[in-house]
């Protein structure tokens, strides 16, 4: 209940127990075990600051939350309170709410860019380790240097494909880039498909300045539906510091208000701290140092104080501490731990007090106007005004359906031009240079099988030629021969004859000689003129 300025959350022998609104943004933390009702002190905190105009985040687990979002009711346990509080008349009534679901199945959707989380988140979503960090972060601020937006895990994937590739070309400007850690990386990122997690990266982004909202006056409730999302621990933290980061990030510095901005739950804060790097830690402390200065209170909520590390435990002045269980020593060092962060209470021993508390019931202690811690009281705490409980599958429906468009509109997923696109676009255009190139060189090729076909069927069919010709020319010259030699042997004959009757013997001899020359150059003559003319025939 808010009433000048306080939230009333709790009420112990003293009376009302309140959180100072100025301090609220000084964060706190609510703990204890599983089962003592640190769930409903939650809902009541959240209510209180809905009803003062403070809007508020906070992450369902077992879908107990979205009860906030109806009427409550009267019933025994709650009369009883009643009595005890003085309060006569109580005014039920729900809380203004959102449901959001980072797989858009109980609400609207959730998501952000893989730029916008950055190599630091995705490296402990992905538990790489320092080298493959270091490659990520090259990745990164080579996107950035290349102008190529990463957007989705399908824009991340291609483009450690592509660095991984090219990674001779980029290790002069950029270091080393081990094949081996991109596949680690790309392994990592499978794995974080397998298990839903691609639904988280996408557009339109989360604006975290719709977290902000008021309707008639009251902060609106934004809810995630966290019981999927918790079966992946890293993936559930991660994605609640990225949310921190970005308030932190877009938030103008406001300073000190009257009442914070915004009012952020983080449930099952261990999670937050397991496996987490000394950098990162270092990280968080600085931003949940520094953003109370942008209106925004972190409540941690966890089963023990000595989940939250020293440094930041430090930074929580508004704390309810309910029962710890002591079966183990390291159970009895927990609660001793626990009790230490309180300012002591002359009145109870506080170790004792944080093992005796019964469901409802816890030990105080809130910032006084001066911002110091005030002395712990055991208290118990008021009941919500809103239902407690899981809602119908109809009455969220109904809830959604109340949400203005800009909510609405983060169901619309769309996939604008990113790195996948364009890295797609550079490889189908080498690959088609590719393949004209491959085409050209087989064509090339070919026409130089050809060429060098055709010359040889030349070269043979000239060989072929001079065979036949040096074959049929001595065939044909032995035939034109014996023919002429034939025809001047007779010629010779006949001059013979007729010369015969009328010459000397001596004489004879010498018309003879000359008669047998002049047939024999007869006969040369005639059988190059025969020859000639029978090769003329064949190879015209």
């Amino acid at each position: 209940m808010y009433k000048e300025d306080k939230l009333y959350v709790a009420h112990s022998t003293n009376g009302p127990i309140s959180i100072i609104g100025k301090m609220a943004n000084r964060h706190g933390l609510i703990a204890g075990a599983t089962g003592t009702g640190k769930t409903v002190s939650l809902q009541v905190l959240a209510e209180t600051f809905s009803q003062a105009g403070v809007p508020c985040f906070m992450a369902d687990m077992k879908g107990d939350l979205s009860g906030i979002s109806q009427v409550g009711k009267m019933n025994g346990f709650i009369e009883k309170r009643c009595a005890e509080f003085g309060i006569e008349s109580p005014q039920f009534a729900e809380c203004p709410t959102r449901f959001f679901d980072v797989f858009g199945e109980q609400g609207y959707c959730m998501r952000t860019t893989v730029s916008a989380m950055g190599p630091q988140l995705l490296s402990r979503l992905m538990e790489l380790n320092e080298v493959q960090s270091g490659v990520l972060n090259v990745v990164f601020r080579i996107a950035d240097d290349q102008n190529l937006l990463l957007i989705d895990l399908k824009d991340l994937r291609l483009m450690l494909d592509f660095v991984g590739k090219n990674a001779a070309n980029f290790t002069t400007s950029y270091g080393n880039i081990s094949s081996a850690s991109i596949g680690a990386i790309q392994r990592a990122l499978l794995a974080i498909e397998s298990e839903g997690g691609d639904k988280f990266f996408g557009e339109p982004a989360f604006d975290v300045n719709d977290l902000l909202d008021k309707v008639n006056g009251k902060g609106v409730m934004n809810v995630l539906a966290a019981d999927k999302l918790m079966q992946n621990p890293k993936l559930y933290s991660t994605f609640l510091l990225w949310l921190l980061t970005e308030l932190y990030t877009q938030l103008p510095e406001v300073g000190d208000l009257p009442l914070p901005k915004l009012i952020f739950f983080f449930d099952e804060a261990h999670m937050l701290f397991e496996g987490t790097s000394k950098a990162l830690v270092d990280k968080i402390e600085q931003v949940i140092r520094l953003i109370r200065s942008k209106g925004v209170g972190i409540y941690f909520i966890t089963q023990s104080p000595t989940d939250v590390p020293v440094d930041i435990l430090g930074q929580l002045g508004n704390r309810i501490q309910h029962a710890l269980r002591a079966f183990t020593p390291k159970d009895q060092k927990d609660v001793r731990a626990a009790a230490q962060t309180f300012r002591a209470n002359p009145d109870f021993k506080t170790e004792d007090a944080i093992m005796e508390l019964g469901t409802g019931e816890a030990l105080v202690s809130f910032l006084d106007e001066k911002g110091a811690p005030s002395i712990v009281e055991r208290a118990k705490i008021l009941f919500p005004l809103s239902s407690i409980g899981a809602i119908s599958d109809g009455q969220r429906l109904d809830v959604n359906n109340m949400a203005p468009s800009n909510i609405k509109a983060y169901d619309k997923f769309f996939d604008r031009e990113s790195a996948y696109e364009v890295l797609n676009e550079h490889y189908e255009k080498a690959r088609k240079e590719a393949e004209i190139a491959e085409k050209e060189a087989a064509e090339e090729a070919e026409r130089e099988a050809e060429e060098k076909e055709k010359a040889k069927k030349e070269k043979q069919s000239g060989r072929n030629k001079s065979i036949t010709r040096t074959i049929f020319g001595t065939m044909i010259g032995a035939v034109a021969t014996s023919f002429a030699r034939s025809m001047g042997t007779q010629v010779a004959r006949n001059i013979t004859k007729g010369s015969t009757g009328s010459r000397s013997t001596s004489s004879k001899k010498k018309s003879s000689t000359t008669l047998n020359k002049a047939a024999k150059s007869a006969t040369n003559a005639a059988t190059r003129k025969i020859t000639n003319e029978i090769l003329k025939g064949i190879f015209k």
